[in-house]
């Protein structure tokens, strides 16, 4: 048995098996829009330097999250790992993170 077999699956991939996962994924990106409507100054009142790296890993994770959620992640393929679990959920809970601190402190 190889070690990485041994090790404990992450977060992200036990939450990826749960039958909820696409709708919690569909659900988190659309707060997370709805948000970012209501209060573009978060992301809008920073340095570009820091701006446009956040912009690129919105679209990227409320993109995953809606695909994921509406069942369009293709079975195999460069997408699939792009797109589907669990990078979704890293991608998705890393932005959220950015979100919330700025709203609670920085916005």
């Amino acid at each position: 048995m190889d070690r990485w077999e041994k090790r404990m699956p992450s977060f992200a991939t036990r939450l990826a098996g749960l039958p909820q996962a696409p709708l919690v994924a569909m659900g988190i990106s659309t707060l997370l829009a709805l948000w970012l409507l209501w209060r573009p100054e978060l992301l809008s009142a920073l340095a570009m330097a820091w701006r446009l790296p956040l912009i690129v890993l919105g679209i990227w994770a409320l993109g995953a999250g809606f695909s994921l959620g509406a069942g369009l992640v293709p079975e195999r393929g460069p997408l699939r790992r792009l797109l589907g679990p669990p990078l979704c959920w890293w991608l998705l809970g890393g932005f959220s993170l950015v979100v919330l601190a700025r709203g609670l402190w920085g916005g």
